[in-house]
Protein backbone atom coordinates (compact mmCIF):
# COMPACT_ATOMS: atom_id res chain seq x y z
CA UNK A 1 0.00 0.00 0.00
CA UNK A 2 1.62 3.26 -1.11
CA UNK A 3 0.20 6.76 -0.54
CA UNK A 4 1.75 10.16 -0.95
CA UNK A 5 1.72 10.83 2.78
CA UNK A 6 5.09 12.47 3.37
CA UNK A 7 3.51 14.99 5.74
CA UNK A 8 1.66 12.29 7.73
CA UNK A 9 3.31 12.18 11.16
CA UNK A 10 2.58 9.15 13.34
CA UNK A 11 3.65 8.49 16.91
CA UNK A 12 4.08 4.81 17.74
CA UNK A 13 4.11 4.31 21.50
CA UNK A 14 5.72 1.03 22.49
CA UNK A 15 8.84 -0.59 21.08
CA UNK A 16 7.86 -4.24 21.19
CA UNK A 17 7.18 -6.41 18.12
CA UNK A 18 3.71 -4.91 17.48
CA UNK A 19 5.01 -1.35 17.69
CA UNK A 20 8.10 -1.97 15.60
CA UNK A 21 6.28 -3.69 12.78
CA UNK A 22 3.62 -0.97 12.86
CA UNK A 23 6.39 1.62 12.51
CA UNK A 24 7.92 -0.30 9.62
CA UNK A 25 4.59 -0.63 7.80
CA UNK A 26 3.83 3.07 8.30
CA UNK A 27 7.24 4.11 6.98
CA UNK A 28 6.81 1.86 3.96
CA UNK A 29 3.50 3.64 3.35
CA UNK A 30 5.22 7.03 3.27
CA UNK A 31 4.54 8.28 6.81
CA UNK A 32 6.99 10.05 9.09
CA UNK A 33 7.31 7.83 12.15
CA UNK A 34 8.53 8.44 15.70
CA UNK A 35 8.73 5.53 18.13
CA UNK A 36 8.49 6.28 21.85
CA UNK A 37 9.34 3.78 24.58
CA UNK A 38 9.68 4.05 28.36
CA UNK A 39 12.74 1.80 28.48
CA UNK A 40 16.33 2.59 27.55
CA UNK A 41 16.11 0.31 24.50
CA UNK A 42 13.35 -1.36 22.51
CA UNK A 43 12.42 -5.05 22.40
CA UNK A 44 13.27 -5.90 26.02
CA UNK A 45 10.56 -8.54 26.42
CA UNK A 46 11.25 -9.84 22.91
CA UNK A 47 14.89 -10.45 23.84
CA UNK A 48 14.05 -12.16 27.12
CA UNK A 49 11.50 -14.42 25.45
CA UNK A 50 14.19 -15.45 22.97
CA UNK A 51 16.68 -16.64 25.57
CA UNK A 52 15.32 -20.17 25.45
CA UNK A 53 15.03 -20.14 21.64
CA UNK A 54 13.36 -17.47 19.51
CA UNK A 55 10.06 -19.12 18.58
CA UNK A 56 8.66 -16.78 15.91
CA UNK A 57 5.56 -18.68 14.74
CA UNK A 58 4.11 -22.15 14.19
CA UNK A 59 4.01 -24.30 11.05
CA UNK A 60 0.80 -26.25 11.67
CA UNK A 61 -1.95 -26.01 9.01
CA UNK A 62 -3.41 -22.52 8.97
CA UNK A 63 -6.96 -23.76 9.62
CA UNK A 64 -5.71 -25.23 12.90
CA UNK A 65 -3.46 -22.26 13.65
CA UNK A 66 -6.28 -19.72 13.81
CA UNK A 67 -8.28 -21.84 16.27
CA UNK A 68 -5.54 -21.39 18.92
CA UNK A 69 -6.93 -17.94 19.72
CA UNK A 70 -10.10 -19.33 21.27
CA UNK A 71 -12.93 -16.85 21.69
CA UNK A 72 -10.98 -14.17 19.79
CA UNK A 73 -10.24 -16.32 16.74
CA UNK A 74 -13.00 -14.79 14.63
CA UNK A 75 -12.00 -11.21 15.49
CA UNK A 76 -8.31 -11.88 14.85
CA UNK A 77 -8.87 -13.84 11.65
CA UNK A 78 -8.83 -10.86 9.24
CA UNK A 79 -5.53 -9.64 10.71
CA UNK A 80 -3.98 -13.11 10.53
CA UNK A 81 -5.28 -13.58 6.99
CA UNK A 82 -3.45 -10.40 6.01
CA UNK A 83 -0.24 -11.18 7.91
CA UNK A 84 0.02 -14.77 9.05
CA UNK A 85 2.61 -17.43 9.90
CA UNK A 86 4.21 -17.53 6.45
CA UNK A 87 4.43 -13.73 6.39
CA UNK A 88 6.31 -13.85 9.70
CA UNK A 89 8.81 -16.31 8.21
CA UNK A 90 9.17 -14.17 5.08
CA UNK A 91 9.73 -11.10 7.25
CA UNK A 92 12.54 -12.80 9.20
CA UNK A 93 14.12 -14.08 6.01
CA UNK A 94 13.93 -10.54 4.63
CA UNK A 95 16.25 -9.53 7.47
CA UNK A 96 18.81 -12.04 6.19
CA UNK A 97 18.00 -14.82 8.67
CA UNK A 98 16.88 -18.30 7.67
CA UNK A 99 14.23 -20.22 9.61
CA UNK A 100 13.50 -23.87 10.32
CA UNK A 101 10.63 -25.92 11.69
CA UNK A 102 11.31 -27.87 14.89
CA UNK A 103 9.92 -31.31 15.67
CA UNK A 104 6.99 -29.73 17.55
CA UNK A 105 6.04 -27.57 14.57
CA UNK A 106 7.44 -24.41 16.16
CA UNK A 107 9.43 -22.15 13.83
CA UNK A 108 12.79 -20.65 14.81
CA UNK A 109 15.60 -18.64 13.23
CA UNK A 110 18.43 -21.04 12.44
CA UNK A 111 20.64 -19.62 15.22
CA UNK A 112 17.68 -19.77 17.68
CA UNK A 113 18.51 -16.27 18.98
CA UNK A 114 16.49 -13.06 19.25
CA UNK A 115 19.37 -10.56 19.43
CA UNK A 116 20.65 -10.90 15.82
CA UNK A 117 17.08 -10.62 14.53
CA UNK A 118 16.43 -7.47 16.56
CA UNK A 119 19.75 -5.88 15.55
CA UNK A 120 19.08 -6.44 11.86
CA UNK A 121 15.53 -5.17 12.22
CA UNK A 122 16.51 -1.97 14.05
CA UNK A 123 19.18 -1.23 11.46
CA UNK A 124 16.56 -1.55 8.75
CA UNK A 125 14.09 0.65 10.64
CA UNK A 126 16.63 3.41 11.22
CA UNK A 127 17.70 3.26 7.59
CA UNK A 128 14.07 3.88 6.62
CA UNK A 129 14.07 7.14 8.59
CA UNK A 130 12.18 6.04 11.71
CA UNK A 131 13.22 8.05 14.77
CA UNK A 132 13.47 6.48 18.23
CA UNK A 133 12.86 8.31 21.53
CA UNK A 134 13.94 6.22 24.51
CA UNK A 135 13.04 6.74 28.18
CA UNK A 136 9.85 8.50 27.12
CA UNK A 137 7.01 7.27 29.34
CA UNK A 138 3.56 8.06 28.00
CA UNK A 139 1.36 9.87 30.55
CA UNK A 140 -1.78 10.38 28.47
CA UNK A 141 -3.03 13.53 26.76
CA UNK A 142 -2.95 17.23 27.55
CA UNK A 143 -5.04 19.59 25.43
CA UNK A 144 -5.03 17.08 22.58
CA UNK A 145 -1.25 16.52 22.67
CA UNK A 146 0.55 13.38 23.80
CA UNK A 147 2.26 13.91 27.14
CA UNK A 148 5.53 12.14 27.96
CA UNK A 149 7.84 12.02 30.96
CA UNK A 150 11.23 12.35 29.29
CA UNK A 151 14.91 12.61 30.24
CA UNK A 152 16.48 16.04 30.61
CA UNK A 153 19.63 17.19 28.84
CA UNK A 154 21.70 15.36 31.44
CA UNK A 155 19.89 12.11 30.67
CA UNK A 156 17.95 11.93 33.94
CA UNK A 157 14.83 9.87 33.16
CA UNK A 158 11.50 11.52 33.90
CA UNK A 159 13.11 14.84 34.78
CA UNK A 160 10.99 16.83 32.34
CA UNK A 161 7.80 16.56 30.31
CA UNK A 162 7.34 16.98 26.58
CA UNK A 163 4.19 17.38 24.50
CA UNK A 164 3.89 15.85 21.03
CA UNK A 165 1.10 16.48 18.51
CA UNK A 166 1.19 13.88 15.71
CA UNK A 167 -1.47 13.35 13.06
CA UNK A 168 -2.17 9.82 14.32
CA UNK A 169 -1.10 7.50 17.13
CA UNK A 170 -0.45 3.75 17.28
CA UNK A 171 -0.50 2.41 20.82
CA UNK A 172 1.45 -0.83 21.25
CA UNK A 173 2.13 -0.80 24.99
CA UNK A 174 1.80 -4.52 25.66
CA UNK A 175 -0.17 -6.20 28.43
CA UNK A 176 0.72 -6.29 32.10
CA UNK A 177 3.25 -9.09 32.51
CA UNK A 178 6.99 -8.63 33.11
CA UNK A 179 6.51 -5.00 34.16
CA UNK A 180 10.24 -4.52 34.67
CA UNK A 181 10.61 -4.82 30.89
CA UNK A 182 8.11 -2.05 30.20
CA UNK A 183 4.64 -3.59 29.82
CA UNK A 184 3.02 -2.62 33.11
CA UNK A 185 -0.60 -2.02 32.06
CA UNK A 186 -0.48 1.63 33.21
CA UNK A 187 -2.31 2.59 30.01
CA UNK A 188 -5.62 1.00 31.11
CA UNK A 189 -6.89 3.91 33.22
CA UNK A 190 -5.62 6.40 30.63
CA UNK A 191 -7.85 4.86 27.97
CA UNK A 192 -10.75 4.13 30.30
CA UNK A 193 -10.85 7.81 31.32
CA UNK A 194 -11.33 8.65 27.64
CA UNK A 195 -14.36 6.40 27.24
CA UNK A 196 -12.57 3.34 25.83
CA UNK A 197 -14.11 0.03 26.91
CA UNK A 198 -11.46 -2.11 28.59
CA UNK A 199 -11.46 -5.46 30.37
CA UNK A 200 -9.23 -5.92 33.45
CA UNK A 201 -5.90 -7.56 32.70
CA UNK A 202 -5.51 -11.16 33.85
CA UNK A 203 -2.57 -13.58 33.76
CA UNK A 204 -2.31 -15.91 30.75
CA UNK A 205 0.18 -18.71 30.14
CA UNK A 206 0.70 -18.76 33.88
CA UNK A 207 1.35 -21.10 36.78
CA UNK A 208 -1.03 -21.83 39.65
CA UNK A 209 -0.82 -22.08 43.43
CA UNK A 210 -1.34 -25.42 45.17
CA UNK A 211 -1.37 -25.96 48.94
CA UNK A 212 1.56 -28.39 48.98
CA UNK A 213 2.78 -29.60 52.35
CA UNK A 214 6.17 -28.32 53.46
CA UNK A 215 7.48 -31.88 53.29
CA UNK A 216 6.47 -32.33 49.67
CA UNK A 217 7.57 -28.91 48.40
CA UNK A 218 10.83 -29.14 50.33
CA UNK A 219 11.68 -32.43 48.63
CA UNK A 220 10.33 -31.88 45.14
CA UNK A 221 10.14 -28.15 44.28
CA UNK A 222 11.79 -27.57 40.90
CA UNK A 223 11.41 -31.18 39.73
CA UNK A 224 9.87 -31.75 36.28
CA UNK A 225 7.05 -34.17 35.69
CA UNK A 226 7.96 -35.83 32.43
CA UNK A 227 5.51 -37.77 30.28
CA UNK A 228 2.30 -37.00 32.11
CA UNK A 229 -1.17 -36.01 31.01
CA UNK A 230 -3.45 -33.41 32.55
CA UNK A 231 -7.23 -33.73 32.45
CA UNK A 232 -9.15 -30.49 32.95
CA UNK A 233 -12.52 -28.93 32.13
CA UNK A 234 -12.94 -26.55 29.23
CA UNK A 235 -15.16 -23.47 29.18
CA UNK A 236 -18.23 -25.64 28.45
CA UNK A 237 -17.48 -28.01 31.33
CA UNK A 238 -16.31 -30.81 29.04
CA UNK A 239 -13.18 -32.72 29.95
CA UNK A 240 -10.07 -32.18 27.83
CA UNK A 241 -6.77 -34.03 28.00
CA UNK A 242 -3.28 -32.78 27.16
CA UNK A 243 -0.01 -34.72 27.38
CA UNK A 244 3.41 -33.19 27.96
CA UNK A 245 5.41 -32.00 30.95
CA UNK A 246 5.37 -29.40 33.69
CA UNK A 247 7.24 -28.50 36.85
CA UNK A 248 6.32 -28.67 40.53
CA UNK A 249 7.20 -25.38 42.23
CA UNK A 250 7.54 -24.40 45.87
CA UNK A 251 3.93 -23.33 45.94
CA UNK A 252 2.26 -24.87 42.92
CA UNK A 253 2.69 -25.92 39.30
CA UNK A 254 3.98 -24.27 36.12
CA UNK A 255 5.38 -25.16 32.71
CA UNK A 256 4.24 -25.72 29.14
CA UNK A 257 1.49 -28.24 29.87
CA UNK A 258 -0.04 -26.02 32.56
CA UNK A 259 0.29 -22.89 30.40
CA UNK A 260 -1.62 -24.59 27.58
CA UNK A 261 -4.60 -25.03 29.90
CA UNK A 262 -4.26 -21.79 31.85
CA UNK A 263 -7.15 -19.85 30.27
CA UNK A 264 -9.99 -22.20 31.27
CA UNK A 265 -8.34 -22.95 34.62
CA UNK A 266 -8.03 -19.23 35.40
CA UNK A 267 -11.64 -18.59 34.42
CA UNK A 268 -12.92 -21.51 36.52
CA UNK A 269 -11.08 -20.20 39.57
CA UNK A 270 -12.54 -16.74 38.99
CA UNK A 271 -16.04 -18.24 38.85
CA UNK A 272 -15.79 -20.92 41.54
CA UNK A 273 -12.91 -19.88 43.82
CA UNK A 274 -10.77 -22.90 42.88
CA UNK A 275 -10.58 -25.69 40.32
CA UNK A 276 -9.25 -29.22 40.02
CA UNK A 277 -7.02 -30.90 37.49
CA UNK A 278 -6.37 -34.62 37.30
CA UNK A 279 -2.95 -36.09 36.55
CA UNK A 280 -2.37 -39.27 34.60
CA UNK A 281 1.06 -40.32 35.80
CA UNK A 282 1.23 -43.23 33.33
CA UNK A 283 -0.41 -41.81 30.19
CA UNK A 284 0.86 -44.54 27.88
CA UNK A 285 -0.57 -47.34 30.04
CA UNK A 286 -4.18 -48.50 30.15
CA UNK A 287 -5.98 -48.46 33.51
CA UNK A 288 -6.16 -52.25 33.46
CA UNK A 289 -2.42 -52.62 32.92
CA UNK A 290 -1.73 -50.24 35.81
CA UNK A 291 -4.09 -52.18 38.07
CA UNK A 292 -2.54 -55.50 37.04
CA UNK A 293 0.97 -54.30 37.94
CA UNK A 294 -0.08 -52.65 41.21
CA UNK A 295 -1.92 -55.84 42.22
CA UNK A 296 0.99 -58.20 41.62
CA UNK A 297 2.31 -59.89 44.78
CA UNK A 298 5.03 -57.74 46.35
CA UNK A 299 6.14 -59.93 49.21
CA UNK A 300 8.03 -58.01 51.88
CA UNK A 301 8.61 -54.98 49.63
CA UNK A 302 7.00 -51.67 50.51
CA UNK A 303 4.39 -50.26 48.16
CA UNK A 304 6.83 -47.50 47.17
CA UNK A 305 9.45 -50.07 46.15
CA UNK A 306 6.79 -52.08 44.37
CA UNK A 307 5.66 -49.04 42.34
CA UNK A 308 9.21 -48.25 41.34
CA UNK A 309 9.94 -51.84 40.34
CA UNK A 310 6.74 -52.59 38.45
CA UNK A 311 5.74 -49.18 37.05
CA UNK A 312 8.87 -47.05 37.26
CA UNK A 313 7.10 -44.57 39.55
CA UNK A 314 9.60 -42.78 41.77
CA UNK A 315 10.76 -39.30 42.71
CA UNK A 316 8.21 -36.54 42.23
CA UNK A 317 5.55 -38.89 40.85
CA UNK A 318 5.79 -41.08 43.94
CA UNK A 319 5.80 -37.95 46.09
CA UNK A 320 2.59 -36.73 44.46
CA UNK A 321 0.81 -39.97 45.25
CA UNK A 322 1.85 -39.67 48.89
CA UNK A 323 0.88 -35.99 48.94
CA UNK A 324 -2.56 -36.34 47.41
CA UNK A 325 -3.72 -39.69 48.81
CA UNK A 326 -4.49 -40.75 52.37
CA UNK A 327 -2.61 -43.69 53.88
CA UNK A 328 -5.68 -45.84 53.39
CA UNK A 329 -6.00 -44.89 49.70
CA UNK A 330 -2.28 -45.46 49.10
CA UNK A 331 -2.51 -48.94 50.68
CA UNK A 332 -5.60 -49.95 48.72
CA UNK A 333 -4.46 -51.41 45.39
CA UNK A 334 -7.60 -50.49 43.45
CA UNK A 335 -7.70 -46.91 44.74
CA UNK A 336 -3.96 -46.47 44.19
CA UNK A 337 -4.16 -47.76 40.62
CA UNK A 338 -7.09 -45.46 39.90
CA UNK A 339 -5.16 -42.49 41.32
CA UNK A 340 -2.12 -43.21 39.17
CA UNK A 341 -4.38 -42.69 36.16
CA UNK A 342 -6.43 -39.84 37.62
CA UNK A 343 -4.83 -38.05 40.57
CA UNK A 344 -6.76 -34.93 41.67
CA UNK A 345 -4.79 -31.73 42.34
CA UNK A 346 -6.65 -28.63 43.54
CA UNK A 347 -5.53 -25.29 42.08
CA UNK A 348 -6.18 -22.31 44.34
CA UNK A 349 -5.29 -19.25 42.25
CA UNK A 350 -3.22 -18.16 39.26
CA UNK A 351 0.24 -16.84 39.97
CA UNK A 352 0.55 -13.02 39.99
CA UNK A 353 0.17 -11.27 36.66
CA UNK A 354 3.75 -10.02 36.63
CA UNK A 355 5.00 -13.63 36.57
CA UNK A 356 2.80 -14.61 33.62
CA UNK A 357 4.19 -15.00 30.12
CA UNK A 358 1.33 -12.94 28.72
CA UNK A 359 -1.99 -11.41 29.69
CA UNK A 360 -5.65 -11.53 28.77
CA UNK A 361 -7.94 -8.53 28.95
CA UNK A 362 -7.34 -5.02 27.63
CA UNK A 363 -9.17 -3.04 24.95
CA UNK A 364 -12.42 -4.81 24.16
CA UNK A 365 -13.12 -5.73 20.55
CA UNK A 366 -16.37 -3.75 20.69
CA UNK A 367 -14.32 -0.61 21.37
CA UNK A 368 -12.58 -0.94 17.99
CA UNK A 369 -13.43 -0.10 14.42
CA UNK A 370 -10.80 -2.20 12.70
CA UNK A 371 -7.75 -1.28 14.79
CA UNK A 372 -8.92 2.26 15.58
CA UNK A 373 -10.50 3.23 18.87
CA UNK A 374 -14.10 4.31 18.28
CA UNK A 375 -13.85 6.80 21.16
CA UNK A 376 -10.58 8.29 19.87
CA UNK A 377 -10.45 8.73 16.08
CA UNK A 378 -6.88 8.65 14.81
CA UNK A 379 -5.71 6.44 17.69
CA UNK A 380 -4.99 2.81 16.79
CA UNK A 381 -4.05 -0.11 19.05
CA UNK A 382 -2.04 -3.26 18.45
CA UNK A 383 -0.63 -6.32 20.14
CA UNK A 384 -1.40 -7.47 23.67
CA UNK A 385 -3.29 -4.26 24.45
CA UNK A 386 -6.31 -5.84 22.76
CA UNK A 387 -8.41 -8.42 24.63
CA UNK A 388 -7.13 -11.65 23.12
CA UNK A 389 -4.85 -14.41 24.36
CA UNK A 390 -3.02 -17.34 22.88
CA UNK A 391 -0.84 -20.26 23.98
CA UNK A 392 2.91 -20.23 23.63
CA UNK A 393 4.36 -21.76 20.49
CA UNK A 394 4.67 -18.72 18.24
CA UNK A 395 1.00 -17.79 18.39
CA UNK A 396 1.54 -14.77 20.65
CA UNK A 397 4.24 -13.24 18.49
CA UNK A 398 2.39 -13.89 15.24
CA UNK A 399 -0.75 -12.13 16.50
CA UNK A 400 1.34 -9.19 17.75
CA UNK A 401 2.89 -8.85 14.30
CA UNK A 402 -0.50 -9.18 12.61
CA UNK A 403 -2.04 -6.58 14.93
CA UNK A 404 0.80 -4.14 14.36
CA UNK A 405 0.51 -4.42 10.59
CA UNK A 406 -3.27 -4.03 10.79
CA UNK A 407 -3.01 -0.90 12.97
CA UNK A 408 -0.51 0.69 10.58
CA UNK A 409 -2.52 -0.12 7.47
CA UNK A 410 -5.70 1.18 9.07
CA UNK A 411 -3.89 4.40 10.00
CA UNK A 412 -2.67 4.85 6.43
CA UNK A 413 -6.15 4.17 5.04
CA UNK A 414 -7.70 6.60 7.54
CA UNK A 415 -5.28 9.33 6.53
CA UNK A 416 -5.73 8.64 2.82
CA UNK A 417 -9.51 8.96 3.21
CA UNK A 418 -9.05 12.27 5.05
CA UNK A 419 -6.92 13.82 2.29
CA UNK A 420 -8.77 12.39 -0.70
CA UNK A 421 -11.20 14.91 -2.23
CA UNK A 422 -14.80 13.74 -2.02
Amino acid sequence: MQFSLTSFRVAVIGGGPAGLIAAQTLAQGGAQVDVYDAMASVGRKFLLAGRSGMNITHAEPYADFVTRYGASAQALRPMLDAFGPQDVRDFVQGLGLETFVGTSGRVFPTDMKAAPLLRAWLHQLRESGIRFHMRHRWLGWQDGALRFAAPDDAGVAGACEVLVTPDAVVLALGGGSWARLGSDGAWLPLLASRGVEVAPLAPANCGFDVAWSEHFSGRHAGEPLMTVAVIARDAQGQEMRRQGQFVVTQGGVEGSLIYALSAPLRDQIAAEGHTTIWLDLMPDWTPQRVLNEVSRPRGARSMASHLQSRLGIKGVKAGLLRECLSKEQFSDEAQLAAAIKRLPVRLLRPRPIDEAISTAGGVRWDALQGAMLKALPGVFVAGEMVDWEAPTGGYLLTACFAGGVAAARDALTWRAAAITPS
